[in-house]
């Protein structure tokens, strides 16, 4: 972002800046400076302290007290640098480095280039942590610099591990073994994330996550038995995969219970954050008692949850150890009155409310959509296909981050864009239609109400050609949908429409087909959003040029023969 009231400055760094995946944007005072920063993110914020240094102090001091993680880098503009004073004073109150006016272009891009590389390796190394440690600790260690242990009386842990995973490991592979560990646990990850648990640690072939100790979310017990269940669900499909291919498979164990624990932090060079007492001892017997496939709880989480699952006695059994005995039930599947579709794999929209869960199930909704596509896409929609729709998705969710837009207002763009091309399973003209109908009769069931429905209606039906899209959602699905246009893969995807097109009866020679290609770009096709023009534009330009040069060369060799 650059705040710089001298026109003849914007254009200048807009000139230097744009291109190269660089979204700029260029405001002219303060005021409309903070109204976009309080929706998004920036990575590198330039600020001209010439018109009111004494503003601009102010401002950057409150960027760095209210907006500090809204904002990443403070750089400066000036015409006065020689003498130093305006300089030093904003770098003590927060910049990190100045650009000098008149600008010089190839020091403007060096500076802003190697900022662009410090803020993604930044990115890297919060991704680090938070995969380390819990958000509610990192926030303590950054503001603290430090966890204080804290007990917790009701924390859930939940312990997996999978059966006879010695042996097993003696016939494979070490590499074919950590693979198989890497792809079960992956798939654990997003589960822990979907209910909002905390994977806390694995040790070998067993796996550790907490809830109500690391966040405060409704409903540990339940979230936790909600997880439990759709970890045995996917390994049970995963065995029935096996079986099916006469190929050897894993069977897990799941083990939950709940009482009161210690958590912090320990170790001083490597830290690592953990949680003590009888609670983890007593889920790790629990896990330890389950039988292949089956997921045991203890009374304390029979319950808080009986009212929601059913579950089986299994009696008392010793707790090794401390000694003593603990009744154990094993968790069978969700009561019919609060799942969906009646089999007690999937939370209904009421109980993921009163668990503070989202109401729209997302991933369910997803993965039921992609399985749609994979397996009922007719084998000729080349380009019209599974990569596409997830083409389209990524480019989504990026637009959308970069122009501020809330989460909720995502899982719409995502499903419109899931949703968009469905309609070619059904058939290649109007196929809009038949995306429009899926949808509203589909994402009910998904716990997405009538408003939700409709705006993912409107930006389905705002993808065809002579639709003009209205509002921002749609403006940014038509951009995602078209985002390849100025991608350097555009050829490789472009060759993939014409084969797809060929196949429905619209065989084009070369010719025709650089001429159809160029009447698309420049008189059809336009972005309708600030972030698609920033990123996109100056290549599909570029695009424009190659395919003009293409199309002379065409007709060059034409009238030589």
């Amino acid at each position: 972002m650059v705040v710089d009231a001298n026109v003849k400055n914007q254009a200048g760094l807009k000139a230097v800046l744009s291109g190269g995946g660089n979204n700029v944007q260029v405001v002219a005072t303060i005021a409309a400076a903070i109204a976009i920063i309080q929706k998004k993110e920036i990575g590198i914020f330039i600020l001209n302290i010439d018109d009111d240094f004494a503003v601009a102090q102010l401002f950057i001091a409150q960027l760095k007290q209210e907006f500090q993680h809204r904002v990443k880098y403070i750089l400066v503009m000036s015409s006065e640098i020689d003498s130093g004073s305006k300089l030093v004073k904003s770098l003590h109150q927060g910049a990190i480095d100045f650009i000098q006016i008149p600008l010089n272009p190839n020091l403007v891009k060096v500076k802003i280039d190697m900022f662009k590389t410090l803020y993604y390796k930044d990115l890297r190394i919060n991704q680090l942590l938070n995969n380390i440690f819990p958000s509610t600790v990192l926030a303590d260690l950054y503001t603290k610099n430090g966890f204080m242990p804290r007990r917790i009386e009701k924390g859930v842990v939940l312990f997996t591990d999978f059966v006879d995973f010695s042996s097993k490991s003696k016939s494979i592979k070490p590499i074919r073994l950590l693979k198989k560990l890497d792809y079960y646990f992956t798939q654990f990850d997003a589960i822990m994330e979907r209910y909002k648990l905390e994977k806390i640690k694995t040790i070998g072939d067993a796996y550790m996550a907490l809830a109500g100790v690391t966040e405060d979310n409704p409903d540990p017990a339940i979230r936790a038995c909600l997880a439990a269940i759709e970890i045995r669900n996917f390994m049970l499909n995963e065995q029935n995969v096996a079986k099916a291919f006469k190929k050897d498979y894993w069977e897990i164990r799941i083990g939950i219970h709940q009482g009161p624990l210690v958590a912090g932090i320990i170790g001083d060079s490597k830290k690592s954050f953990d949680v003590w007492g009888d609670t983890v001892n007593i889920a790790a017997r629990a896990e330890q008692g389950a039988s292949p496939g089956l997921i045991e709880v203890s009374k304390n989480i029979f319950q808080d949850v009986q009212s929601f699952f059913e579950l089986t006695s299994k009696g008392n059994i010793d707790i090794k150890k401390r000694g003593g005995q603990i009744e154990m039930f094993t968790l069978d599947r969700i009561q019919q009155a609060w799942c969906l579709y009646g089999e007690g794999k999937y939370a209904s929209v009421d109980l993921r409310i009163q668990c503070g869960l989202p109401s729209v199930d997302f991933d369910h909704m997803r993965k039921d959509i992609l399985n749609r596509l994979k397996s009922l896409l007719p084998a000729d929609i080349v380009y019209h296909d599974m990569s596409h729709t997830l083409n389209v998705e990524k480019a989504v969710v990026r637009y959308a981050k970069l122009e501020g837009i809330n989460e909720e207002e995502i899982v719409l763009l995502q499903t419109a864009a899931l949703y968009h091309d469905i309609g070619f399973i059904y058939c290649y003209d109007s196929n809009e239609d038949f995306a429009i109908e899926l949808a509203t009769s589909n994402l009910p069931r998904f716990g997405y109400n009538h408003q939700q429905i409709e705006v993912i209606c409107k930006m389905i039906a705002a993808t065809q050609i002579n639709v003009q899209p209205t509002t921002q959602l749609e403006k940014l699905m038509v951009d995602a949908d078209h985002d390849y246009l100025g991608r350097a893969d555009y050829y490789i995807i472009a060759s993939r429409l014409r084969k797809e097109l060929a196949h429905f009866g619209r065989t084009m020679n070369d010719e025709t087909w650089i001429e159809f290609q160029l009447n698309y770009l420049t008189k059809v096709h336009r972005y309708h959003t600030e972030t698609a023009t920033n990123i996109r534009l100056q290549s599909k330009k570029t695009r424009i040029h190659e395919l003009q040069l293409q199309l002379e060369n065409c007709k060059k060799n034409e009238n030589l023969h």
